[in-house]
């Protein structure tokens, strides 16, 4: 395999095929009736790639696929454009289960454990990444049985060697060991971000304070999507909070991975802090109305939702 360049490399460790299903007044323990249903290849990584290759960036991804069931993810990537440097390994990639309420607004996953990778997978993977150079590599989502929960900040350090911006969407113990070696943005929710730190944080002060003790740390930006009261971006200079417009949610798969997406997009456009934030916020809120993919231009759809978020400084 000879060395190939790319704007963006996203790397997905445990893929998943996300199989959604509608069920107005979802209850559990009860009986159920589906209203539709579909299955998209997703995963973390797989999600932000494709939406950058929609806004027209030249993207590739990597990480590891059953053999047993790579077909929607193939349909995907040569649909989108998006250059398939997944290793290939025994057994099914994981399908996660995620149930729609649009009713109540609400959404209920149920994870299934991915393939397990063997340490010769392991080897397979980082030679394949050796051969990828990008000027930004995302590294996202959980990690598959076999995996060192350290791979994260072993990747990290490996990338940094090359020079590029690395983007870090995880959780848990990866995540924490992974600020080790410093990634220059890191994406979690308010609720990781507790369970990182070890306290509550009852309102955004207290989640920019907490954005604020990571940056010291070496984090250049920390952003913390807070759900539907916005999300906070926070840097060793200033700290803004985005709040989307009301909008009808169809759906909140994916709105965590379309904000990482939108801040990687932002740092190609070179956008200052605020206008990171806005952009970031405005693929989130695309992501949130769209519950398919449909036919309306993706990048006039972000422009005509830049100017309905607002962005505040805070203290």
């Amino acid at each position: 395999m000879k060395t190939e360049q790319f704007s963006v490399v996203t790397v997905t460790l445990n893929p998943a095929i996300d199989r959604t299903v509608t069920i107005p007044n979802f209850t559990a323990g009860g009986v159920n009736r589906v209203e539709t249903a579909r299955n998209n290849a997703g995963g973390k990584g797989v999600n932000v790639a494709a939406m950058l290759a929609e806004s027209g960036i030249r993207v590739a991804v990597t990480g590891f696929l059953g053999r047993e069931n790579t077909s929607s993810f193939e349909e995907l990537f040569s649909h989108r454009g998006i250059a398939d440097h997944f290793v290939r390994v025994a057994g099914q990639t994981r399908t996660g289960i995620k149930v729609v309420d649009p009713v109540l607004h609400q959404t209920t996953d149920i994870n299934f454990p991915g393939a397990s990778v063997s340490a010769a997978d392991l080897a397979a993977f980082t030679h394949r990444l050796d051969m990828l150079h990008a000027d930004c590599f995302v590294l996202a989502g959980s990690l598959p049985p076999g995996a060192d929960p350290g791979i994260y900040r072993e990747l990290i350090t490996r990338l940094r060697l090359r020079g590029p911006r690395i983007v870090l969407d995880a959780s848990g113990e990866p995540l924490a060991l992974a600020l080790e070696a410093r990634p220059n943005l890191i994406k979690p929710n308010i609720h990781e971000l507790s369970e990182l730190l070890g306290r509550p944080l009852p309102d955004t002060a207290a989640v920019v304070e907490a954005a604020r003790e990571l940056v010291s740390r070496g984090i250049e930006t920390v952003v913390v999507s807070m759900g539907k009261d916005g999300a906070c971006f926070v840097t060793a200079r200033e700290a803004v909070v985005a709040r989307p417009p009301r909008v009808e949610v169809r759906s909140t798969v994916g709105a965590g991975d379309a904000m990482v997406a939108g801040l990687v997009a932002a740092q190609f456009r070179q956008c200052p802090l605020a206008d990171a934030a806005r952009l970031a916020t405005a693929f989130s809120v695309h992501a949130l109305t769209r519950f398919a993919d449909g036919a309306a231009d993706f990048n006039r759809s972000i422009e005509a939702l830049l100017s309905q978020v607002t962005v505040s400084l805070s203290q």
